[in-house]
């Protein structure tokens, strides 16, 4: 007689995702069913940078019983020795992958396919996103079974969250040894959102029996392409918008809809007149020598915006007092009519930002080492939680965000837009030259993002690489200084570059 060995399931899931209500599923389902049932939890650490892995092992009750004793089961999941893997989030299922939880010759994986973009993705300098297509390929190459689709969507739909779903997916795969009705049961038995938790896992049963595998990477989300504002037909109602977009159809036909794009952020940032400001730069842009594939225009449109749009913390408090953005926090939390929802903004602006903010005369002023200027300083070394979800708090930021009127008249302005002044004619004195580097000299705006730290070092990679091209002019190649603003975007301290830099003979 065979030694009898525990149903092994390992759960990766993040905050608000139910993987603790799931694990307690899997041991009331074994329990009821008269299996001995061990769970234990790992958190991981907040902001998106690691979930809680949850750890079931199930023993059949009636066989430890027989032989006269009672098993002893592990407290964490081992390398190569896990029959169920549980991932709520792509990368999630990723990392199981990576720890050597899911193996070809025993492991079912069943795993939700959308993407929650961890912190690391999030603070890259450039694109900093994992491939979802190779992340589903290392998935299915490396476990026994793999069912994987877009879980928290049903969820979503259902009203309920990503782990009734996945509950619903695994007793479609038969791995474990009890019906669909007993985990219908047991879903019922918990006696919490009953109802839509179980539309949640009908959903994903039925995907999941039907072929749940998806074929490809998730979908994009829709805010990826940009969006033309006369798209609907509509004429807009502001006589001043409406002028803005005639003049975006003036522009060449590839770059009209990214025009439209910069021209409804820069509104939404500031006013009318200042998306005005940023049609005007691109009409002497329009005029440049071109290599005749329109890249300059379209980069310089798209990176124009971007920058126009810079992260100051006027607006940084405009975003996080939005009611969109509450509305997408009480969605993503899955807030009930009869719940209430606690938001802590952890804000640690520097001393710069403070000056930056203020008018440019009274911030030279203060910028300068002073008393007043120690005093400051002092009280920016430690960071502020302010909670938007009270009144006090709310009040502060949105009297903040409400600055924006007097946004150009700031030292923050004065020095951005000095900036762009300096980026459109470094493009044009090098479109008379060569339009094909003038159009990686457009690129390198993107390493101009962000706020504080973030923006200082890569502001300090983007004029190294300015103060290059100027150096070096007609001799450097567009694919050289591609290749240097690269090296500057994987490594925002500029190391990478350095080494680049030296090594073509450009330091």
């Amino acid at each position: 007689m065979s030694t009898p060995q525990p149903i092994k399931i390992a759960i990766l899931a993040m905050g608000g995702e139910g993987g603790g209500v799931l694990a307690d599923w899997l041991v009331d389902l074994g329990e009821f069913n008269g299996y001995i049932a061990q769970t234990t939890s790992v958190p991981g650490v907040a902001q998106r940078t690691g979930a809680t892995i949850y750890y079931v092992e199930l023993f059949p009750g009636a066989r430890a019983l027989q032989d006269g004793g009672q098993p002893v089961l592990a407290l964490m999941p081992l390398p190569g020795d896990v029959d169920v893997v549980l991932a709520s989030e792509l990368m999630e299922a990723g990392r199981a992958v990576q720890r050597g939880l899911v193996t070809p010759d025993r492991t079912t994986l069943v795993a939700s396919t959308h993407r929650v973009y961890s912190i690391a993705e999030k603070t890259a300098m450039g694109d900093g996103r994992v491939d979802s297509t190779e992340l589903l390929a290392h998935a299915r190459k490396a476990a026994q079974r793999f069912v994987g689709f877009d879980m928290a969507q049903l969820a979503t739909d259902a009203g309920s969250v990503v782990s009734a779903a996945l509950f619903g997916a695994l007793a479609a795969t038969g791995v474990l040894p009890w019906s669909r009705a007993q985990f219908e049961t047991t879903v019922e038995r918990g006696g919490v959102g009953v109802k839509s938790s179980l539309k949640a896992f009908d959903a994903a049963y039925a995907r999941a029996t039907t072929g749940g595998s998806e074929a490809g990477a998730p979908a994009a989300v829709a805010n990826a392409v940009p969006r033309d504002l006369a798209a609907a037909g509509a004429a807009p109602r502001d006589p001043a918008v409406a002028a803005l977009l005639a003049r975006v159809r003036s522009l060449p036909a590839d770059a009209q809809q990214l025009a439209t794009e910069g021209v409804r952020r820069l509104i939404d940032y500031q006013d009318p007149a200042y998306a005005a400001l940023y049609l005007d730069r691109l009409t002497v842009v329009q005029a440049l020598p071109d290599d005749g594939t329109g890249a300059l225009l379209r980069d310089t449109a798209r990176h124009l915006a971007l920058w126009m749009s810079y992260e100051d913390t006027v607006r940084v408090a405009d975003l996080k007092t939005r009611g969109s953005r509450f509305a997408r926090v009480k969605s993503e939390v899955g807030l009930q009519s009869d719940q209430q929802i606690a938001i802590h903004e952890y804000m640690h602006p520097r001393i710069e930002e403070i000056c930056d903010t203020l008018p440019a005369g009274l911030g030279r002023w203060l910028a300068k080492p002073h008393a007043v200027h120690r005093l400051v300083a002092r009280f920016t070394r430690s960071g502020r939680t302010v909670s938007t979800s009270s009144l006090r708090g709310f009040l502060l930021l949105w009297s903040l965000a409400r600055l924006r009127g007097t946004r150009r008249r700031s030292l923050r302005y004065q020095h951005e837009n000095a900036r762009i002044t300096q980026w459109l004619e470094q493009i044009a004195s090098t479109a008379a030259i060569n339009p094909a580097l003038a159009v990686e000299v457009a690129r390198c705006q993107r390493l101009v993002k962000g706020y504080s730290d973030t923006h200082a070092h890569g502001l300090a990679n983007y004029l190294l690489l300015m103060h290059t091209v100027r150096t070096a002019g007609a001799t450097l190649a567009p694919a050289t200084l591609s290749a240097l603003r690269e090296a500057a975007l994987a490594d925002e301290h500029g190391k990478q570059l350095q080494a680049l830099l030296v090594r073509h003979a450009l330091a």
